[in-house]
């Protein structure tokens, strides 16, 4: 695990605990088994959803993408705040809105229905 990474569980201290898993070349961070949180090299992106992405948006941070082929793939998460590296209680609003989104995310999946073959 990387010293950021490692760095994250204080970061998010007043958050509650998280836990790291690598994935695909970067790492995702979880709370409570949900991922609300990934990294890719030293960068934090925040899990986001219709609720709650204009916090982002309007601070002008950036969706995470990256390249399949030709195509650039935009994920939903955006870029965390600087501020919140030092800040534990920003840190913990932040995080809080995106686990958030999260669990939003995975309620919403678990009312699809499912394929029937």
């Amino acid at each position: 695990m990387t010293e950021f990474v490692e760095y994250l569980h204080e970061v998010f201290d007043f958050f509650g605990p998280i836990t790291a898993r690598k994935m695909f070349g970067g790492y995702g961070i979880y709370h409570n088994g949900l991922m609300f949180g990934l990294v890719s090299g030293d960068t934090l992106y925040l899990k986001a959803d219709a609720e709650n992405a204009n916090h982002f948006e309007k601070n002008g941070f950036g969706k995470f993408e990256y390249k399949k082929g030709d195509k650039v793939m935009k994920m939903s998460y955006y870029l965390a705040p600087a501020e919140i590296m030092e800040d534990r209680e920003q840190a913990a609003i932040w995080a809080r809105r995106s686990y958030e989104a999260a669990c939003r995310t995975q309620s919403a999946k678990k009312k699809k229905p499912g394929k029937y073959v």
